[in-house]
């Protein structure tokens, strides 16, 4: 009686239905452009994720009840189901409406401000986990655990992208270190490999190894002996996966090897900041002092992030992804040991280089065509975090709050504005309220991607950033 393996029994079994391994593979490598697309606005996106979830109620969402009676005890949920009785810590920021839209922000930042007629200022956000790291997951992919795609792979997926010789899925973090959960926030996940955000270095050259003087083994390496190389590891690749159908992963590597070879030669003008005139470097803050405390950088680090972002998506990259804040606690806006404090390391840090991003693409004309997304994971309690009653003070922090998290946007098809409200303790979203799923339905549909058709299946299921549950676009955030 003959004998089967596996795979050949279930190759017999692809080929009675009549579709090969080999076909599903090719299908699956290259999956098809979603049926629906509407009018889309952005061409971009610069996502400015500051990890560590900052203070709502001490940036942008101004409680002056909150203020009134700072020191009182509350009951409120501190984490999932846990609700403790504890005092209200009043924000010590001072605020101020600006422009026409007469938007709140507080004295925290100093650039921003001139800005607030550009920005979409949603205060009603709400997320599903008091944790870090599935909170993080959550706002990049839609879940709250690992293995799904990126909003990054989501759009590349969606739209292609704009260079084929520059990375469509651009990742930087900050110095100090990566965000919790790591490159599961820009994996492409059950999608082919081809679609995870590209890790650029947060310190030195952003890639490594881009010009043959720069590594020993390309030493004297002509551009045609590269290119005979790269073919001829096609081919051995190719050979090796004829055996082992169903696997993504080298076609990924075999298309990387393209695209490295080609951005030997688009990377290195790209990165060269070189080019820019002090006028724009002194915009973004190259210059600023760094701020008064140990643990803070000196403003030029973002700075050279935001510029570089602008240089990228200038040239067609589609997805700009930059964390700030790394490591533990007030390295990142984590507030927990003292918002004063926090507040006066991270934002200095941003001020100066988000507010000339802003006016550098408005002025370039890129603004029109490249949506700009700030937040973190989670916005902050309006209660204080260790200090007992009538020990209100500088040192007291603030813990997580995924009921009443904000965020804000800028740029193409954007319409600025307030949106939502959280109650007046600023400790949960009450109007307008919005669930992250409905804020990804929103960017998709800038992007003229119409959330509930952009699907990809996987596990017998049509796979969606906005999971199962119904999601809304946000109507008041679009012009």
């Amino acid at each position: 009686m003959p004998r089967f393996t596996r795979r050949a029994l279930l190759g017999q079994a692809a080929a009675i239905a009549g579709l090969s391994l080999v076909e599903g593979a090719r299908l699956c490598a290259a999956p098809a452009l979603p049926l629906t697309r509407g009018p889309a606005k952005a061409k971009s996106l610069i996502q400015l994720f500051m990890f560590g979830g900052p203070s709502q109620m001490d940036l942008f969402d101004y409680k002056p009840v909150l203020q009134k009676y700072s020191g009182k005890t509350v009951e409120l949920e501190r984490r999932r189901g846990k609700v403790e009785p504890m005092p209200l810590l009043g924000s010590q920021r001072s605020f101020r409406q600006f422009g026409e839209t007469g938007q709140w922000c507080s004295d925290a930042f100093q650039h921003i401000p001139r800005h607030m007629d550009k920005l979409a200022v949603l205060k009603s956000l709400q997320t599903d986990s008091f944790a870090h790291g599935s909170a993080l997951l959550q706002f990049n992919s839609g879940q709250v655990f690992q293995g799904h795609p990126a909003l990054g792979a989501w759009l590349s997926y969606g739209l292609g992208g704009r260079n084929d010789a520059l990375p469509s899925f651009v990742v930087m973090h900050d110095p100090r270190g990566g965000p919790i959960s790591g490159p599961a926030n820009w994996t492409s996940g059950y999608m082919p490999a081809s679609y995870q955000g590209t890790l650029f270095r947060a310190q030195g050259d952003p890639v490594l190894n881009l010009e043959a003087s720069q590594a020993s083994f390309r030493a004297g390496c002509t551009r045609e002996m590269e290119r005979a190389q790269i073919d001829l590891l096609h081919a051995l690749n190719a050979s090796h996966a004829e055996s082992r159908h169903g696997h993504d992963e080298l076609s990924a590597r075999d298309a990387t090897y393209d695209l490295a070879y080609r951005m030997q030669e688009t990377a290195p003008e790209a990165l060269d900041l070189s080019e820019e005139d002090p006028e724009t470097l002194a915009l973004y803050g190259f210059d600023d002092p760094r701020p008064d405390h140990t643990l803070a950088l000196a403003p030029r680090v973002f700075a050279r992030q935001c510029l570089i972002a602008r240089r990228l998506v200038e040239r067609g990259v589609r997805c700009v992804q930059i964390y700030h804040g790394g490591g533990h606690q007030q390295q990142t806006w984590d507030a927990h040991h003292g918002v004063e404090e926090n507040l006066a390391i991270h934002c200095p840090e941003v001020d100066r280089p988000i507010a000339g991003l802003l006016t550098d693409l408005e002025r370039r004309g890129l603004l029109d065509e490249t949506v700009v997304l700030w937040g973190g994971e989670f916005g902050r309690q309006p209660v204080s975090q260790g200090a007992g009653d009538g020990q209100i003070a500088a040192a007291a922090g603030r813990d997580h709050n995924p009921k009443a998290n904000t965020v804000w946007l800028a740029g193409a098809g954007v319409r600025p504005g307030s949106v939502g409200e959280t109650d007046e303790l600023g400790a949960e979203a009450v109007v307008d309220v919005h669930h992250l799923r409905d804020l990804h339905a929103t960017l998709l549909h800038l992007f003229g991607l119409d959330h509930r058709e952009l699907t990809f299946r996987y596990g017998g299921l049509d796979r969606k950033l906005t999971g199962v549950i119904e999601a809304n676009v946000i109507e008041r955030l679009l012009s």
